[in-house]
């Protein structure tokens, strides 16, 4: 595999604001070596999508349909994890290529939500079929968390839409004003500010990868219900504080004329 490839790849990384330490030095990773290969090997970005949904949707079944033990928790988390490594290189091949759209960022977004339902009503079949609950409420587990990631994942691109439509509104007025110095009263460009490392950690209990890294214990069922639950607490959490942030930012956006 040549070095330019990976080389191009590195420098059309999106920005690591935001993202998880999981994401910037697992997963974006990995996801570059599989965006190299399958750029060498012609394949398109869709295409990577799917493969993604592939891995994806294997270890999902296996979570519904196989009992539970140590082999089949190192099957699952390598097919989600692999899945998710391809889900980074789909986007990273699309940079690489220029071929890249909005159909392509629809299906990438479209697997990402089926992936999301699914995973969770797996977790609930499998605690149905084959776990020892300690009372029917216990079934209500996955709804809870399925619904808290749902609304996570769907009002973050939201905000992110409404900041786009926000900014194309506004920039040409900001462009008239000052082309060069807009938002930088120092002049010349705006500096970009490091992506914290403290943010990094913190939001490493909402990261897919980690999440992932759960069904390694699905071999003690006992110890995955607990650590499953721990988490979906855990989300729970950062979703209020994520929809307070974003109703925040979007407050603060300018009102669109009547």
């Amino acid at each position: 595999m040549g070095t330019t490839v990976l080389g191009e790849l590195r420098g059309a990384q999106k920005s690591a604001k935001g993202v998880s330490l999981y994401s910037r030095y697992v997963n974006r990773p990995a996801g570059r070596y599989l965006a190299a290969v399958a750029y060498r090997a012609g394949l398109s970005p869709n295409q990577v999508t799917l493969v993604s949904a592939v891995f994806t949707l294997a270890g999902i079944a296996a979570v519904a349909l196989v009992r539970p033990s140590w082999p089949l928790a190192l099957a699952v988390y390598a097919a989600l994890a692999v899945g998710f490594a391809f889900d980074s290189a789909d986007g990273q091949l699309a940079r690489l290529t220029g071929k890249g759209g909005p159909a392509g960022e629809w299906l990438d977004h479209v697997v990402d939500c089926v992936k999301m339902v699914a995973l969770h009503t797996a977790v609930l079949i499998s605690f149905y079929r084959f776990f020892d609950l300690p009372g029917d409420g216990w079934l209500l587990l996955p709804l809870g968390f399925q619904l808290a990631a749902v609304v996570t994942f769907c009002g973050g691109l939201l905000t992110e839409q409404l900041k786009r439509a926000a900014t194309r509104a506004g920039a040409p007025a900001a462009t008239r004003a000052a082309p060069e110095t807009a938002g930088n009263p120092g002049g010349g460009a705006p500096a970009a500010a490091p992506p914290s490392r403290l943010r990094a950690v913190a939001l490493l209990p909402v990261d897919y990868g980690v999440f992932c890294l759960v069904f390694l214990t699905l071999g003690a069922p006992g110890l995955f219900r607990a650590v499953y639950a721990v988490l979906a607490a855990v989300h729970a959490v950062f979703l209020v504080a994520f929809l307070a942030k974003w109703f925040r930012e979007l407050s603060a956006l300018p009102r669109n004329p009547a």
